[in-house]
């Protein structure tokens, strides 16, 4: 693998994590509620789920998809179902306090695991860049294990590097302006985001 061929993926995979979407509004969400743990946590799980994209692609995932499309409809319409369902979660979630919450901090670190690789497995968005994108750079015929590792390890790295990055940001923000609270307000526009994501999701297929 030559340095400019390294530099063309980076360029690519820094301009796909970068672009705002589902996986953002989860780091978001965990971030603001769960603090900058459970927004790295989610960030964390993120990143296995667009490893098992890359990995898949060089296994040939674009290949399978094109023979059967409706693997990729349903995919699409899953992760709508899954934005959807995030934000109807909010919107129904009641205030509560003492051991109520306790118990909900406790099981947050879990959920946000949960959601940061939901959201990569069956975002549609992830699913399309390594279709479109991320299978421009493979060649079959030079493909080693080793410039598939360097590959997989490179999506995996920025994409973790850029939610990590956004869940420290975000947990800084809240420090400096002595947001430490979870606002009602704030959360209904969290839940519009996501049912807004999956309405447009929806709409794209």
């Amino acid at each position: 693998m030559t340095l400019s061929f390294w530099l063309s993926l980076v360029a690519i995979c820094m301009m796909g994590a970068m672009s705002p979407g589902p996986s953002l509004a989860v780091v978001l969400k965990h971030s603001i509620h769960g603090g900058m743990k459970n927004g790295m946590l989610a960030a964390l799980s993120h990143g296995v789920g667009v490893g098992f994209y890359a990995t898949a692609s060089l296994l040939g995932l674009g290949a399978f998809m094109m023979q059967f499309p409706t693997v990729y409809q349903v995919l699409v319409y899953l992760g709508a179902a899954y934005l959807a369902y995030l934000g109807i979660k909010i919107l129904l979630a009641k205030p509560s306090d003492g051991e109520l919450q306790v118990a909900q901090q406790s099981g947050s670190a879990q959920q946000a695991l949960q959601d940061g690789f939901a959201i990569a497995f069956l975002n549609p968005k992830l699913a399309v860049f390594f279709l479109a994108l991320f299978s421009q750079f493979i060649d079959p015929v030079n493909l080693t294990f080793q410039v598939g590792m360097i590959m997989c390890l490179t999506v995996l790295l920025i994409d973790t590097g850029w939610y990590l990055l956004v869940a420290a940001l975000t947990e800084l923000s809240k420090k400096r302006f002595a947001f430490t609270k979870s606002s009602p307000w704030l959360d209904k526009i969290l839940a519009v985001v996501f049912i807004g994501l999956a309405i447009r999701v929806v709409l794209m297929v």
